[in-house]
């Protein structure tokens, strides 16, 4: 089964008048490249902007790069024919990010907050989910879907909650005034469109989670989005909040991409907190398919609100973020038999789309299978470094 059936889906409805830039590997010298899409080429940027830090951190990062002729190119098609073919070789695209650390927001929408309750009172095991899931659907479901966090109505909620016996810790995140922020994976290790996700072998329940990511600059300035997968184990986040990091960041976890759409006069924040996000799963195995869609306008909390929240004077990030905004949409459509819920098979396809974002597709591998993580922050500063070109990271 092929990724896409059509490569061209990759680009946004509205590619001609996008501002899209990514990375790509290109083979002829093993290293990543910066790349903005210039009509049906990809021009090379790197000399300009070493790496996409550099970019999102110049001063209007859309009009910096309309200026640039790129001193190399490659065929647009070739290179999305590449990085959806498996088994290609020649130029495929990475993910687009580089030396922003990967962030993470959770339980941004009432319906994720359900679903994190389901987990933590089922203990991890899927088949008492959706004894759980009808429970707290009639206590709780109507009231979470339209309270705003950190209000006088949200704390009224939560204390009643809790004196009913439905204490969380996901309620506070969910309710109170901050936010789940937390690190998703480390600097370098997202995957790209065309390559392959990662989910760790311990897991009998697990699931995409498809969203909207935002590209916030060390001074806190969202200057773009792209396409995310937030890649969870839910059996071992239900055993226990504090193992969120084993159930977030594993190898291949997080997915990001096909490119970032920078800010510009098409494409702002207002579209971002419109958006659809669309997750298809596709079953090689068992045809098992899977169709639904998260919505922005259904966030608890405004992106500027998470920005803000995450960049500030208690914690500083000199090469930026990206910020992955949580989902609307966790699967529980039973796969396996009766109240099994939905889990990962091997070889699944996980297609992630939004009109003015493209599609984010990967193939599901168990992270112990995957290609591991080899490219690290010495092999970024050794590639730039044989270029010539790390003498000029931070310099714009």
């Amino acid at each position: 089964m092929q990724l896409l059936d059509n490569h061209a889906d990759v680009l946004p409805v509205d590619a001609d008048a996008a501002t899209l830039v990514g990375r790509i590997l290109d083979p002829d010298i093993n290293g990543p490249c910066i790349v903005v899409v210039r009509g049906c080429r990809m021009l090379d940027v790197t000399s300009t902007f070493p790496t996409m830090t550099d970019l999102l951190e110049s001063p209007d990062p859309a009009r910096r790069i309309a200026a640039e002729d790129g001193a190399r190119s490659w065929d647009l098609d070739e290179v999305l024919r590449n990085s959806l073919n498996e088994r290609g070789t020649g130029p495929r695209l990475l993910a687009p990010v580089d030396l922003s650390v990967l962030k993470a927001a959770g339980v941004t929408f009432a319906h994720s907050l359900m679903e994190r309750l389901i987990e933590e009172r089922a203990g991890g095991d899927k088949r008492a989910a959706s004894r759980f899931r009808s429970e707290l659907e009639q206590l709780v479901g109507a009231d979470l879907a339209t309270v705003q966090p950190g209000s006088a109505d949200a704390d009224a909620l939560k204390s009643e909650l809790s004196a009913n016996g439905l204490w969380s810790q996901y309620l506070e995140v969910g309710l109170g005034p901050d936010p789940e922020v937390f690190t998703k994976g480390p600097v370098l290790s997202a995957v790209g469109c065309g390559q392959e996700i990662g989910i760790a072998s311990v897991s009998a329940w697990n699931n995409p989670e498809p969203e909207v990511a935002i590209l916030v600059t060390s001074e806190g300035k969202i200057v773009g989005a792209t396409l995310g997968n937030d890649v969870n184990l839910r059996d071992i986040e239900g055993r226990s909040a504090l193992l969120l990091p084993k159930a977030k960041d594993n190898n291949a976890s997080a997915a990001v991409g096909p490119f970032i759409r920078l800010f510009d006069d098409n494409f702002g924040l207002d579209d971002v907190r419109s958006a659809d996000v669309r997750l298809e799963v596709l079953g090689e195995d068992d045809g098992f398919i899977l169709d639904g869609v998260s919505s922005m306008p259904f966030i608890s909390r405004d992106p500027e609100v998470l920005a803000r929240y995450t960049v500030g004077d208690s914690h500083q990030y000199p090469d930026g973020i990206l910020l992955y905004l949580g989902t609307l949409f966790a699967p529980n459509a039973d796969r396996d038999g009766a109240d099994m819920g939905f889990t990962h098979h091997l070889r699944d396809i996980v297609r992630i789309s939004s009109p003015q974002l493209g599609t984010l597709v990967n193939r599901v591998n168990t992270s112990e299978a995957a290609p591991p993580w080899e490219f690290g922050i010495r092999d970024l500063i050794r590639s730039l470094s044989e270029r010539g070109l790390a003498a000029s990271v931070g310099g714009q």
